[in-house]
């Protein structure tokens, strides 16, 4: 009953929405219907990265988009299957099949959700901007290598006097019509916004080389196409509900669960990022957490009706934002109108040629590769430009969540590194026999090994005073390096007094049992606030 009651409410609350922002509805309306007519051919080249179906990738889209629009925290972000996904995915599917594909589309989920619950999205938002560029450019080489396959053809050799089928590269009227095919989607897609904008370019380009290959075809000139690609008509319809058919037990987990935290942590990564440029455009600012359940649901549905996961989607979203959509009313439009092309569209989808949606793929790497990191040599510090090639590196070589949390350490350490030079101490001698170290910048385990050598041991004076009124004491590492300085004062026979120390700064060394070689001066020591940070 109460499930029903919240169910016309949010019915209502829809109706009620169309009622007062009929402008507003209508863009949203109408920016939907651009957003769906551009994910058909992504959706579709997709598939060729996983290794699946075409209308399996769609139907990925249709699912993802709607569930993802319905509970988004970030209204106006369009969520669909996507390249970053793919690439996770395209080595389970063909090692393992399409059933583990299922499985660990379900448990991405899952993960999602529980970081959702935990409010661990927060954390994510700390992801340098260094990283995010790695991840991108790293991303668009791998797309741009896995569309290579579409430039061989397969051919029977004989080996010892048995026929082997392989995977050559294409050579004489079969490549010239290739690199044709996909120079021509790729002029198109560039050239027409510059004409129009009303319509999506990598539609018309797309529609423009099946109708060319169609042609083409009643020559007697055939170019692979979808349903060459797929083995089989593709049939357009809705999703069907299909349960992972995998074992159940912990062979099957060893399998699906690194490939479902890579996915899980990519599609975080992909969904916060999206989020964060779609705040700086509308300048509002969603809900992280609330968005990566979203995608979590969307993943789990997605599991239960033979999808291959997926995420939010940049390029599409920023569409969605500058063609006026702003709720989510856009999303649930794009997905439904979607779903519309799919079951009456197949024919179509049928002929569309592999080169027109490699063409497409290559339009996707244009656009994504960061091309002003290129120049970057020179304009900003060398570690930027550190991170940004280790984690493309690693994006080629390994695998997307790895690249980003390597470049999160990498970017961590480096920063350690920095903070731990700014440290320095004003020395005075303030009385006969005595001297006083005045310590500037934060103490940490980054910088612990600059702050002894701040100390002259063996030519101070009988009497030191350790001054930490400009100081940040912020981890035991600091605290030991004090306790050892201490000591070495103690072994030397001189007296080595802490003053001004912050009563949290105290409570850490209380903690750390660090008192029995270091002595603080009660009376000064409760300062605290930090004038240097």
């Amino acid at each position: 009953m109460e499930n029903n009651n919240l169910s016309k409410r949010n019915k209502f609350r829809l109706l009620q929405f169309l009622k007062d922002n009929k402008s507003a509805a209508k863009n949203d309306v109408l920016s939907g219907l651009t957003v769906a007519l551009a994910l058909i051919p992504e959706s579709i080249a997709f598939a060729f990265v996983a290794g699946v179906s075409p209308i399996l990738s769609l139907h990925t889209a249709f699912i993802i988009g709607l569930v993802a629009a319905i509970f988004t925290g970030r209204p106006g972000m369009i969520s669909s299957s996507t390249a970053a996904m793919a690439v996770v995915f395209a080595s389970l599917v063909a090692t393992h099949g399409l059933e583990y594909l299922f499985a660990t589309v379900l448990l991405v989920g899952v993960i999602q959700v529980s970081i959702g619950l935990l409010k661990l999205g927060k954390y994510a938002r700390i992801i340098p901007y260094p990283v995010m560029l790695g991840f991108l450019n790293g991303l668009s080489i791998v797309i741009f290598i896995a569309q290579l396959d579409q430039f061989k053809v397969n051919q029977v050799m004989e080996v010892n006097g048995v026929s082997v089928t392989e995977s050559v590269w294409m050579s004489g009227l079969d490549l010239i019509l290739m690199i044709a095919f996909v120079g021509f989607t790729m002029l198109m897609i560039h050239f027409i916004p510059k004409f129009t904008k009303a319509i999506p370019s990598s539609l018309v380009a797309i529609v423009v080389m099946t109708i060319i290959a169609v042609v083409l075809g009643s020559y007697g000139i055939h170019l692979q196409n979808v349903q060459d690609f797929a083995g089989m008509e593709i049939v357009g319809g809705l999703p069907e509900f299909h349960s992972p058919q995998v074992p159940l037990n912990l062979e099957t987990l060893s399998i699906i669960t690194p490939y479902a935290v890579i996915g899980g942590l990519v599609g975080l990564t992909e969904a916060v990022l999206t989020l964060q440029v779609l705040d700086e455009m509308t300048n509002t600012r969603g809900r992280t957490n609330k968005e990566i359940i979203a995608q979590g649901l969307a993943n789990t549905v997605n599991g239960f009706f033979g999808g291959m996961g997926g995420d939010a989607m940049i390029g599409q979203s920023i569409i969605n934002i500058k063609s006026g959509g702003r709720h989510r009313l856009s999303g649930i439009v794009a997905a439904s109108a979607l779903m519309f092309f799919i079951m009456f569209g197949s024919g179509f989808i049928n002929a569309i040629p592999l080169a027109g949606l490699v063409g497409v793929m290559f339009m996707v790497v244009v656009g994504t590769f960061k091309w002003e990191s290129l120049r970057y040599k020179g304009k900003v510090p060398a570690q930027d430009i550190l991170v940004v090639i280790v984690v493309s590196v690693i994006t080629i070589f390994a695998d997307l969540a790895t690249a980003v949390i390597a470049g999160v350490i990498v970017s961590a350490l480096i920063f350690a590194w920095e903070k731990g030079k700014v440290i320095y101490a004003n020395v005075e001698e303030t009385n006969v026999g005595e001297k006083t170290y005045k310590i500037n910048g934060t103490l940490f385990f980054g910088s612990v090994l600059n702050f002894k050598e701040l100390f002259d041991v063996d030519n101070d004076p009988d009497k030191v005073i350790l001054d930490l009124k400009y100081a940040k004491v912020s981890d035991y590492s600091a605290v030991e390096s004090i306790s050892s300085i201490t000591k070495r004062y103690e072994d030397a026979g001189k007296t080595f007094k802490i003053v001004r120390l912050s009563e949290d700064c105290k409570r850490m060394f209380h903690n750390a049992n660090a008192f029995t070689s270091v002595v603080i001066d009660e009376a000064e020591a409760e300062i605290i606030e930090y004038p240097y940070v």
